[in-house]
């Protein structure tokens, strides 16, 4: 069979576990719904196995090997640290992992009911993110990069998903973070992917953040569109209070990719629900909690 053609099953899983790591094979075992690059299985001790069906995603799994373990000391949220590496066998032709499982649910399936505080644990998390990354760190030309970098990028997009009625006000909001100034800081590590489906959420508030497969070592405007594509509209200004660090320029720069993707018609998360009056709302004006 051909990797395009192997089917992941529990059976699969199982037989994977009994084979490298009996210690964690057990009866249950469940797919979790969910997943780009990776499909993830729930384990019955609290850990869970992330298969690889894509092309991308052994080498996604590997970074998140590589660097994950360094981090989650640090950081005020949990992250689905890697505990064992499975080898490719003839069972399954590639890589595969299995990690903690972080409690919770994603957010573009739930929502955030303690709106007074939503933006003090991603702000606080971003902040002890966001620290001078490794002369070995990843690198990228699509994430993590000025958004001048990603004109080409943004006007394909742009054509594919921007309301007609608010794709000027989406275009002003790009054009200002294309001029805004560059970052002038080291690059310091990024998550790279923060939206709905990668924050996770127990008892009304953010309990944990996953997929760190494009974690790279960039401009932190990138992660911080997440004060609006993350948390309720309106929640931006405390956002920045509690991160602290980011200036006028940041913020521009974040605005760009963050209005574009409150504008895909089908995102979902804190702005499900949202057409064009909510989006002005939230980011018609330049500045976070300015009129």
């Amino acid at each position: 069979m051909t990797e395009a053609e192997i089917e992941i099953t529990a059976d699969l899983i199982c037989d994977l576990l009994r084979e490298q790591y009996p210690d964690l094979a057990g009866p249950a075992i469940r797919e979790v719904a969910g997943g780009w690059d990776n499909q993830q299985w729930r384990l019955e001790d609290e850990s869970a196995v992330r298969m690889p069906p894509t092309e991308r995603a052994p080498d996604l799994q590997r970074k998140e090997c590589r660097w994950l373990p360094v981090l989650p000391p640090r950081l005020p949220l949990p992250a689905p640290s890697p505990v064992r590496t499975g080898e490719p066998s003839a069972r399954f032709p590639k890589p595969w992992t299995a990690v903690m499982w972080v409690p919770g649910e994603p957010l573009d399936s739930t929502s955030i009911s303690r709106d007074d505080h939503a933006a003090d644990t991603p702000a606080g998390f971003l902040r002890a993110l966001h620290m001078e990354a490794p002369a070995e760190a990843s690198i990228s030309s699509d994430r993590g990069a000025h958004p001048k970098k990603r004109t080409e990028g943004f006007d394909h997009f742009f054509q594919a998903v921007a309301p007609g009625d608010i794709a000027d006000e989406v275009r002003a909001v790009w054009d200002d973070a294309v001029a805004a100034p560059e970052w002038e800081g080291p690059p310091v590590w990024v998550h790279g992917d923060l939206h709905p489906a990668n924050v996770v959420v127990s008892d009304g508030t953010f309990s944990g953040v996953i997929d760190f497969g494009d974690m790279l070592a960039g401009d932190p405007a990138w992660d911080l569109a997440a004060a609006w594509v993350v948390l309720p509209a309106g929640a931006a200004s405390r956002f920045f209070d509690v991160y602290a660090h980011a200036d006028e320029a940041t913020i521009r720069r974040a605005r760009g990719p963050a209005a574009l993707k409150k504008s895909v018609p089908h995102a979902r998360g804190p702005e499900r629900g949202s057409g064009p009056s909510r989006w002005r709302a939230d980011m018609g004006s330049r500045r976070p909690g300015s009129a």
